[in-house]
């Protein structure tokens, strides 16, 4: 197609961009006003609009709902009242700062954070780092002047997290911190206008609303502490009225499934069982604490103080504030063995729990934050070295979610549920691979029973067992595409990881991230390289040879057809190192394994150099090839270096 769209002056089409843009900007919340229909963020009262060249400055005509556009503007409206005109951007920006209007928010920001940190220190105090905060100030004020009050003595007793979340939500002031005492002591407030006494007034004013807040948070926090150290047990119960899913049960259920979870995952992280079960018990109780209700942000934080309070032990205290941790790709990973522990079972259940129930994230929508749970518990493995078979436990919980409307039906016999329970024991013991076979090995067991149990379209066993397998292997890859976003985060490229993931073990996360780093640094080597080109030619030569002749080479070469140095170097070499590169992986030592397949670059090298595979000896040619398929075997013993390009 051949489109033609003739030339319009600058002036028609700014206008029209305008125009179109103030109509339909996207504002969250807007409002309209007088007896316009135009909805903007804020009343509109005059729109600036010009086009400046050397010639000088022309007002761009337009108009919006009754408001055209014009060459003024306005300062500040206590400080500066009054018009002012412009002929051009950098006129505007001046006229604007003389009329005490600082229009570019980063310098308002920067301006705010220098003048609070200056008289912080001159007091020997800090101001805590708050970069949503200041960038939310600095948009709400026009001329930042930065005052610094004091916190009344009756709260600085609070926890230094209860001052600094009351006083960001519900005032916009910053915390200073004493760096002696680690305790907040004074806020900084921002206020849009100078005054002659220098801010007195404004500062009073606001003690006194901050005052009041504080008094509400230390109220909750006293009344909280008489349950918690009554021992938290009116919270814990009080999660059974909390619905955490309509489908998955009340908070209570959920922290039952955790505590279990907890215990299990708690031996392969080095944790106390018991302090990992009790921690996971108590992980959701502050949740019903006024605190908490309060502020919701302190979820964890304020559970830790309860805990504390309670007598519990500093790991389970630790462990109920860092177990929603990771947040975020930059967020801190928890170290200590009980945190990781209820951390991995949080979000494990979590995720089990939302696919059981078809309510796994979409393309565009991930309302339960499981695209989050799943790099959490992706980087929760890998930096805390846990080695954990994820198939058998992702498997099994979502076979516990499968059968919690059937227990709750009640349509199924005593038969029929113990066949149920012995297929999911059976099933963890296997590792929950080929669970169809499993299941139907099982019902020729229960051969007495077969009349009811007969895995048929439309039966109970066969519906479940259908099921936990597409939802299995669901989860298991959109865990493979998280564990693809987290590879390449460390440089490690797409086609590298593919090689990898397709091997056995992939649910192992710590393991697939050892082979693939070691892996991606063997072939970012000369040795790497060569050697990868050797296997491609090792491969394709065999392929071809297999496809023609109609057989597999697969049956080991000999030794004694060979007749050439080159050939039996090879062989010596694969002798030499194929057993220690087999000793290397089965120990997981891919440093190793890489050292060995470097070992082999140059006899394979050597081999291709001088000798013809498909020669006309049939006896000679066809060594040759099976001598190709073990030099493959190897290779793909390390991973699918058929995935790798190249």
């Amino acid at each position: 197609a051949t489109i033609q769209r003739a030339g319009r002056p600058a002036a028609e089409i700014v206008a029209g961009v305008l125009v179109a843009t103030i109509r339909t900007f996207p504002w969250p919340k807007s409002m309209r006003w007088g007896a316009g229909s135009l909805k903007w963020v804020r009343p509109l009262q005059s729109i600036l609009c010009i086009l400046s060249d050397d010639s000088g400055a022309t007002v761009v005509p337009l108009d919006v709902d009754g408001i055209a556009s014009g060459d003024t503007t306005y300062g500040h409206r206590f400080m500066t009242p009054g018009t002012i005109k412009v002929s051009g951007f950098d006129d505007y920006v001046t006229r604007l700062k003389k009329a005490h209007v600082v229009l570019d928010a980063g310098a308002r920001a920067r301006t705010i954070w220098a003048d609070a940190t200056t008289l912080a220190f001159a007091q020997g105090l800090d101001v805590v780092e708050d970069k949503t905060l200041l960038a939310e100030v600095a948009g709400l004020v026009e001329w930042p002047v930065v005052l610094m009050g004091q916190i009344g003595s009756d709260f600085l007793d609070l926890p230094p997290e209860v001052l600094q979340t009351s006083m960001r939500e519900h005032q916009n002031f910053f915390s200073v911190r004493n760096p002696k005492s680690g305790r907040i002591e004074c806020f900084i407030t921002v206020a849009n206008i100078e005054t002659t006494d220098g801010g007195a007034t404004i500062l009073a004013g606001n003690q006194k609303v901050l005052a009041a807040r504080l008094s509400d948070a230390r109220f909750f926090w006293e009344n909280d502490l008489r349950v918690a150290r009554a021992g938290m047990g009116d919270w814990t119960e009080a999660l059974k009225g909390v619905t955490f899913h309509s489908k998955l049960g009340s908070q209570a259920e959920r922290v039952e499934r955790i505590a279990a979870l907890a215990r299990e995952i708690a031996p392969m992280v080095g944790a106390d069982e018991d302090e990992a079960e009790q921690a996971a018990r108590l992980s959701k109780a502050d949740l019903m604490s006024e605190m908490v209700k309060e502020f919701p942000a302190l979820q964890g934080i304020m559970g830790r103080y309860y805990a504390k309070s309670a007598g519990q032990s500093d790991a389970v205290a630790a462990a109920i504030e860092e177990h929603y941790t990771p947040l975020g790709p930059s967020d801190a990973v928890p170290s200590a063995p009980v945190s990781v522990a209820v951390a991995l079972a949080d979000k494990i259940d979590a995720l089990t729990g939302f696919w059981a129930i078809e309510l796994p994230p979409t393309a565009s929508k991930d309302p339960f934050a499981l695209r989050r749970a799943a790099l959490g518990v992706v980087r929760l493995v890998q930096k805390n070295n846990v080695r954990m078979s994820m198939r058998p436990r992702f498997g099994v919980l979502i076979f516990d979610h499968l059968m919690r409307p059937i227990y709750a039906g009640g349509s199924e016999g005593e038969e029929e549920l113990f066949f149920l329970e012995t297929l999911r024991e059976r099933l963890f013991k296997t590792g929950f691979e080929k669970i169809e076979l499993a299941a139907d090995k099982l019902v020729n067991d229960f051969s007495e029973l077969e009349p009811l149990l007969d895995v048929k379209e439309g039966s109970t066993v066969n519906n479940l067992v259908g099921t936990l397998v597409v939802y299995l292997d669901d989860l298991l890859a959109f865990f493979r595409d998280r564990i693809k976003v987290y590879l390449r985060a460390q440089n490690i490229r797409h086609d590298i990881i593919d090689a990898c993931i397709a091997m056995p073990n992939n649910d192992d996360l710590t393991l697939l991230v050892k082979r693939a780093t070691a892996l991606s640094d063997f072939l970012k080597t000369d040795d790497g390289e060569n050697f990868l080109q050797g296997f491609k030619r090792a491969n394709n030569i065999l392929t071809q040879a297999e496809e023609k002749d109609g057989v597999e080479y697969s049956y080991g070469a000999d030794v004694k057809f060979a007749d050439s140095p080159e050939e039996k170097s090879l062989f010596a070499a694969l002798a030499r190192e194929g057993g220690a590169i087999s000793s290397a992986i089965e120990a997981e030592d891919f440093a190793a394994t890489m050292s060995g397949m470097a070992a082999l670059r140059k006899p394979i090298d050597a081999f291709f150099e001088a000798v013809q595979v498909n020669t006309d000896n049939d006896i000679i040619r066809r060594n040759r090839l099976n001598l190709l398929a073990d030099i493959r075997k190897l290779c793909l013993s390390v991973a699918d270096l058929t995935r790798i390009n190249g």
